[in-house]
């Protein structure tokens, strides 16, 4: 199994709502670094998996409708704990779509699997790791 990752970070302001989550039910911030791997079990005719530059794209995309948001106020996110781990399948499911539309270029309809791994801090992160078929 052939991958490629890139790399991006956003930051968001969100909070919590649950006993669970003591302190961070209050609005507070959170600056994550963003790492999505790309699967296949073979390259391309180029060698490649992706073009890894419209995988930065595809991530900078995923991403851009967060960034520098306070995530409670997004319609999509009503009445949701917008925590780590969801955070990662919805980033997952829009690059999912980007594979399948093609938008990582020739080769797209290779990817078999995607994993979207978000870093809390030098210590604690998450992740989802899923097939990209629909």
């Amino acid at each position: 199994m052939y991958a490629v990752e890139v790399r991006d970070r956003i930051m968001i302001a969100h909070s919590f709502k649950g006993e669970l989550f003591g302190p961070a039910q209050a609005l507070h911030g959170a600056t994550f670094i963003v790492d999505v791997a790309f699967f296949r079990d073979t390259l391309t005719p180029d060698g490649v998996v992706v073009d890894i530059g419209r995988a930065h794209d595809a991530l900078r995309a995923a991403l851009a409708p967060l960034a520098f948001r306070n995530l409670d106020e997004l319609p999509e996110f009503s009445g949701q704990n917008t925590t780590t781990e969801f955070l990662t399948r919805h980033i997952f499911d829009a690059l999912a779509n980007a594979v399948r539309a093609g938008n990582l270029g020739p080769g797209s309809d290779g990817v078999t699997k995607i994993r979207v791994t978000l870093h809390e801090s030098d210590v604690a992160r998450a992740w989802f790791e899923g097939p990209v078929s629909a």
